[in-house]
């Protein structure tokens, strides 16, 4: 990506509003790279590129570069290249709304300390059931399965839980939110 702005036919009337005469200066060279028209406040500009500090309601739809802008049409970050704020600049003059993307760093959720585990319905009634203290055959008769079927069921839970009791079975699938006692 190039820092030059694209070029188009349609320049725009672009405003610049700034807490200071330095920022001004820096705002207007950006307008000026982005191909557009600076012109003043009081002559109906398309659009504002301001740096937020501005307490006055702009006359146009409004950029703000940096870290203010709130309530703006636009808000970009204060290392914007000049394509990025031309962009900025014709979405709120055609009535967008723009926001800088999310910063990149940590954007990302930390993988739980335990994924998810996926267990068949039958595997989480068994899982009830060993939580709530039932041996295998008692389970098999609460559920109308064969003790055998419990076992096979019990063994599947330890895998896919990758636990060795059914303690520690029935504390995971808590932690989990798999079953609830």
């Amino acid at each position: 990506m190039t820092d030059a702005a694209p070029a188009v036919s349609h320049r725009l009337r672009v405003a610049v509003a700034a807490s200071n005469g330095a920022a001004g200066r820096r705002l207007a060279a950006l307008v000026a790279q982005c191909g557009h028209h600076l012109v003043e406040a009081e002559s109906s500009p398309d659009a504002v590129l301001t740096d937020g500090a501005s307490t006055t309601l702009p006359p146009a739809p409004a950029v703000a570069i940096g870290s203010g802008g709130g309530g703006l049409a636009g808000r970009l970050a204060s290392d914007a290249a000049p394509v990025q704020v031309d962009a900025a600049l014709r979405a709120v003059a055609a009535g967008l709304t723009v926001r800088a993307p999310a910063a990149q760093a940590g954007a990302l959720d930390p993988l739980p300390e335990d994924p998810p585990v996926l267990l068949t319905p039958r595997e989480i009634e068994v899982l009830a059931a060993l939580g709530n203290g039932l041996t295998n055959k008692e389970t098999a008769r609460q559920l109308g399965i064969s003790p055998y079927t419990v076992k096979f069921h019990v063994e599947s839970l330890f895998r896919k839980l990758g636990v060795a009791t059914r303690a520690e079975a029935v504390a995971k699938g808590m932690r989990q939110q798999i079953v609830n006692f």
